[in-house]
């Protein structure tokens, strides 16, 4: 839906009516005047009131004349403040749904408001924040469009609206409606460049807001003409009024640099660099900038009110260890296409600048900044964006100064770099290598400040007890030496210690609790690469580095240090205490699983306080990390094996459960136990999987995982399910294909009807594993397709990566399933897009004897050069299966050789035969005649073939005969042969046995279709019509 401007209030009233009028309509069906909605959504309350208060007026106002509304509105706005707010509500919500009606709306507005607008820009306020993307399409026009008219009327307040407008204007954003919006907003602010000037902030904001757009803006000429747009508002401004930009402080350098080849800003750096006192008496140059620290309102004011949500709930509310979910929807959402690169700096700035969790949360287990930040870095896709997201993360490292910037600020960089080091040294070498590399590449005249504010930095945060020690992190035997020798160079006095690098403890931003959690969980790996060193590597006398791309989370970091449970023991009862220190202290599985079956029976025991499962589930986890290390399958996979490997002291709560009836009240506490102990670890999902798979106390009782689902805060099987593989997948790719038959067999509804599960499995098999797969399928252990949603899988498919789409048309060519099935996926194949399914697609063709549909679907493709689908598959069945093919070409030709709106009688048809026109069989078939010029094969001298075209010829307009004259031409000698055989003088091929046995009636068949034909370009009666019919008729009898 393209959004319109308005100039001025009548033509915004008509923009109004002309663009959003069509958002109106398009929205509708999905929810109210204001707000978009689907079915499922309750009813938004601020609509309500909103529809509520616009009825008041409405009722007030319908019927009487102008001034009797005026008279009404003001006597009901006097009878107190309540009623004042209805009525100045009922006005805007017309002026946002009714844009025929605005401008009248406003003026009454402007009349009878009593606090200056106040209650209005409120309310704008709250939408922009809250509601604006649900915001229907003519309420977002009119919202710009009232805003325009108040910031006209100089309205006291109007500024603060203009920045809330801003900051919806999403980064690395360049989609038609945001493109609009920053637009919109934009021509506002120069419009009234006079009333802008008035506040300082507000031009602050809009230099910082626009400086920043300029990048994203480019390539379309449209782009180009906004960018130029921009550039000239912000040089206007940054040369006017350069006192009030300089409240931006140091990003306003950052965002400076990464405009400065365009001219007129190349212009303004020399004037900064050369000459500031140009730009203002005040200013003494650009260090005085640089060692402004940046407000958060400016960091805050480049995220849209969702993506900031989205930030803080994730630092906020979010466990270490199950952050994953929310970073892919979080990527899905704003980090997926190639423009969203730039929004990276964004983030890590509000991130660094704006969000300081409270000492309580940063001795949590909450979701720590730095790990947010090593997940941006990792999916940088472009080193211009990687350098940039460095930039950003260092920034406020450059110009430290203890008394004016804040510990939290470098924080996270240097925790990056500190807790990357042992899973993921890459990222932390290149960090360091930054950091080095900065100082005198900066800004080289002021290359002492920048080495001082970096040492500074580094100095506070020893002195914070961010980090204990540098040395182990600067002189690190897993960086190499250049690097080393360059840390050393740079900073000597942080890489003294002679002691070998140990693990630190993070004393002050991050518990000890948290690195637990880092060192057993691989979500914590933020890195989406899933490449983890070996082993090998912590040996320090290892001369080569081995890096292994199969992700193992178990060998990247091991507490060698035993673990850890008072804090949680003194919250135990006595009796449960001394079992979990015996737990704690024994030494082989068996003396563990006795102590474990004790722990679980005084669970069960009426007297049990079940407030100690959290507490208890707290402490089995610690212990029993070992379990959710090591290799879960066994290598050999026998009866005894499988035994013995869910003989371990955790599962027995497992057995346990096994056990009992599900009514009974212990299996309902042995659940809690587990929602528990899921909420600390996530693994323990998958692993109750493998022991209902691979135990036989467990036979039969896949069922129990359902009740589980429902039991954890999740409440899900589905949600339950696809976490728990997932966690599986990252985890252990053996068991993932292990577990993969009993899993389908028993969750056919979760798994089935969706490709999301079928994903997971592709993504990471091998080509073994893939033949393990297929065998499984064909020997009816699995079953991973079926009719009633495969289609819909495989075009989910279609944005898979190749290897993975392959192995998808493998599993699904190992199943039993007609191919007519899944044949209109052809409909969303485009050649150069989805080469994986139309080569799968054509293999499988050539093995099939063509029905009708599927001579439809192949038909129904675009004719393009390079697109050799069709014609390669007509070509094969023309040489296999020649009369079949002619007979379904022949009636697919009769029928389409009809008006368009003959077409709705196909509309039955489930291949959508509305798509395949008349001309696009021609096409097909005189590509395939050109094919086939230079064979033997006779193809179009077939009689249902030449009765076709003689049809079609007979009824199609002068410019078809003549674009296809020479496969027209092949029907005509047809017809010679055919009518008048003394005289023909033609080819033998041409009238064969089968064409002289029927030789009369085509030609009866011909007059009737020329008839047909001069009647239809007449398209007055419908006599004619039925003739047409008649003829096709008996031109089909033809073939029988």
């Amino acid at each position: 839906m393209e959004l319109q401007k308005g100039k001025g209030a009548a033509a915004g009233a008509a923009s109004g009516a002309a663009g959003g009028g069509g958002g109106a309509g398009a929205g509708a069906p999905g929810g109210g005047r204001l707000l978009l909605s689907t079915s499922l959504d309750a009813k938004d309350e601020l609509e309500e009131r909103l529809e509520r208060c616009m009825s008041i007026v409405t009722s007030m106002t319908t019927g009487v004349s102008e001034r009797e509304a005026n008279d009404a509105l003001n006597a009901y706005v006097c009878k107190g403040p309540p009623q004042h707010e209805e009525i100045c509500l009922g006005l805007f919500t017309l002026v946002l749904t009714e844009p025929a009606q605005a401008q009248k709306c406003y003026r009454d507005l402007a009349l009878v408001s009593r606090d200056g607008m106040n209650i209005v820009l409120n309310k704008i306020n709250q939408i922009l924040m809250e509601k604006y993307l649900k915001l229907q399409d003519t309420c977002r026009t009119q919202l710009v469009w009232l805003v325009r008219e108040l910031v006209k009327s100089g309205v006291l307040g109007a500024d603060g609206v203009c920045m809330t407008f801003m900051k919806q204007i999403a980064g690395g954003d360049v989609t038609a409606k945001n493109i609009w919006l920053a637009e919109s907003v934009l021509d506002i602010l120069t419009e009234q460049r006079e009333w802008v000037l008035k506040s300082s902030i507000l031009i602050a904001m809009a230099v910082y807001t626009y400086l920043r757009l300029i990048v994203d803006h480019h390539g379309t000429a449209q782009l180009q003409a906004l960018r130029q747009k921009e550039v000239d508002f912000c040089i206007s401004l940054l040369r006017e009024r350069f006192m009030e930009c300089l409240m931006i402080g140091r990003d306003l350098v950052r965002l400076l640099q990464n405009v400065a080849r365009i001219p007129e800003f190349e212009l303004l750096w020399k004037d900064i660099i050369h000459n500031p006192q140009a730009l203002s008496p005040q200013f003494t140059g650009i260090l005085q900038l640089l060692q402004s620290r940046t407000s958060r309102k400016f960091l805050a004011c480049r995220l849209t009110p969702d993506m900031e949500t989205k930030l803080l709930f994730m630092t906020s509310r979010v466990r270490f260890g199950q952050q994953k979910r929310y970073q892919d929807w979080f990527q899905r959402q704003y980090l997926s296409t190639p423009d969203s690169q730039s929004l990276r700096c964004d983030l890590i700035r509000y991130i660094c600048g704006v969000v300081h969790p409270s000492n309580e949360v940063l001795s949590s287990d909450i979701l720590p900044r730095w790990a947010i930040i090593g997940w941006l870095l990792t999916t940088c896709t472009s080193n211009v964006a990687a350098s940039n997201a460095k930039l950003a993360l260092f920034y406020d490292w450059l110009f430290f100064s203890p008394d004016k910037d804040s510990i939290m600020n470098i924080e996270p960089a240097i925790l990056v770099m500190h807790h990357s080091m042992k899973p993921h040294p890459a990222i932390t070498a290149t960090l360091l290598d930054f950091m080095c590399r900065i100082i005198p590449n900066f800004y080289p005249p002021l290359e002492g400040h920048v080495r001082q504010g970096v040492f500074s930095s580094l100095n506070h945060i020893v002195e914070k007890r961010v980090l204990a020690h540098l040395a182990p992190l600067f002189d690190n035997p897993k960086l190499d030496k250049e690097l080393r020798a360059m840390l050393r160079e740079k900073f000597p006095e942080f890489c003294s210690s002679p002691s070998p690098p140990v693990e630190v403890k993070i004393e002050e931003p991050v518990s000890m609790e948290m690195d637990n959690h880092m060192s057993d969980k691989d979500e914590s790996c933020y890195d989406n690469a899933e490449a983890a060193f070996s082993d090998d590597e912590e040996d320090l006398n290892s001369k080569g580095k081995k890096r292994e791309f199969r992700f193992h989370p178990i060998k990247e970091t091991v507490v060698e240090e035993p673990v850890d449970i008072t804090p949680y023991l003194d919250q135990l009862d006595e009796s449960l205490r001394d079992k979990v220190l015996q737990l704690q202290k024994g030494s082989d599985t068996e003396a563990q699983c006795e102590v474990m079956q004790e722990i679980v029976d005084q669970v069960l025991e009426e007297d049990f306080d079940s407030e100690q499962l959290s507490v208890l589930a707290s402490c089995l986890q610690e212990l029993f990390k070992a379990h959710f290390r090591g290799e879960v399958l066994p290598e050999e996979i026998t009866e005894e094996s499988l035994e013995e490997s869910v003989g371990k002291p955790l599962y027995l709560i497992f057995r346990n459960l096994c056990q009992m009836q599900e009514d009974n009240s212990s299996f309902s506490l042995l659940l809690d136990l587990l929602s528990e102990l899921y909420q600390k670890q996530p693994k323990i999902g998958y692993h109750l999987l493998y022991y209902l798979r691979a135990s036989k106390a467990a036979a039969g009782k896949m069922n129990l995982y359902e009740s589980f689902a429902q039991a954890t805060q999740l409440g899900d099987l589905h949600t339950c399910l696809m976490m728990d593989m997932k966690a599986c997948q990252e985890d252990d790719v053996r068991l993932l294909c292990h577990l993969t038959p009993s899993i389908y067999t028993e969750f056919p509804d979760e798994t089935l009807r969706s490709g999301e599960l079928l994903n997971m499995i592709v993504a990471v098999i091998d080509s073994a594993q893939l033949q393990e797969l297929v065998c499984h399928v064909m020997m009816g252990n699995l079953v991973m397709f079926r009719k009633d949603s495969v289609l819909n899988i495989l075009i989910q498919s279609l944005d898979w990566e190749t290897f993975e789409q392959y192995c998808a048309w493998q599993l699904f060519l190992a199943h039993n399933i007609p191919l007519e099935t899944i044949i209109p996926i052809l409909q969303h194949l485009k050649y150069k897009e989805h080469p994986e399914a139309l080569s799968c697609l054509l293999l499988q063709l050539r093995r099939e004897k063509p029905s009708e549909e599927m001579v439809k679907m192949v038909l129904s493709r675009p004719c393009h050069p390079d697109d050799q689908f069709t014609t390669s598959i007509l070509r094969h069945w023309c040489m296999k299966h020649d009369e079949l093919l002619a007979e379904h070409i022949k009636s697919l030709l009769i029928k389409n050789n009809s008006l368009p709106r003959k077409r709705q009688s196909l509309r039955s048809s489930s291949s959508k035969l509305a798509q395949l026109t008349l001309e696009q069989i021609l096409e097909h078939l005189d590509n395939l005649r050109l094919n086939l010029t230079n064979t033997k094969q006779n193809f179009f001298s077939q009689t249902p073939i030449l009765q076709a075209l003689q049809h079609v010829q007979a009824s199609c307009d002068e410019a078809h005969k003549m674009k296809f004259s020479d496969l027209f031409s092949l029907a005509e000698e047809y017809e010679d042969s055919s009518t008048k055989p003394p005289k023909s003088r033609r080819k033998a091929a041409l009238s064969s046995p089968r064409s002289r046995k029927n030789a009369t009636q085509p030609a009866n068949a011909e007059e009737e279709s020329g008839s047909s034909s001069a009647s239809e370009e007449e398209d007055t009666k419908p006599k004619p019509t039925k003739r047409k019919r008649k003829g096709s008729s008996a031109v089909g009898s033809d073939s029988d």
